[in-house]
């Protein structure tokens, strides 16, 4: 079992650099220029990839993943001649809001250090 979980492990970071360069250099769509592939996840038989992305235009995130959807043909087939594998899976591309959960994060800890800190402990700064 562990030599199985090396591989499709393999193959998931194969997938995601591989799919980050053919987004960045081959995709004509201007609206999926800036994405950035966070994580990728397989099925057992490698027949889906769920494909985890962010975006700093979270504004536009629906329009950015509306593009992934109309590339996800482009890319897979693209894929296909970069990787060797028997079953070449099916691309879904999903949102991630981690990144922008985290920032939201840093900053609400960042307010709340500031409205701790006494007036004496702002002057030093």
């Amino acid at each position: 079992m562990p030599k199985d979980f090396s591989r499709s492990s393999r193959v998931v970071e194969q997938i995601k650099r591989e799919l980050a360069e053919l987004i960045r250099l081959e995709l004509k769509d201007p609206r999926v220029k800036f994405v950035t592939i966070t994580d990728v996840e397989i099925t057992p038989d490698y027949a889906h990839a769920k494909v985890f992305f962010t975006v700093l235009q979270t504004e536009k995130r629906a329009e950015i993943e509306h593009g992934l959807i109309r590339s996800s043909s482009f890319l897979r087939r693209e894929l296909g001649k970069r990787i060797r594998i028997h079953t070449l899976p099916e691309l879904h591309f999903v949102y991630d809001p981690s990144v922008e959960q985290g920032a939201r994060m840093s900053l609400l800890i960042d307010e709340a250090i500031r409205s701790d800190a006494s007036p004496d402990q702002e002057e030093d700064k």
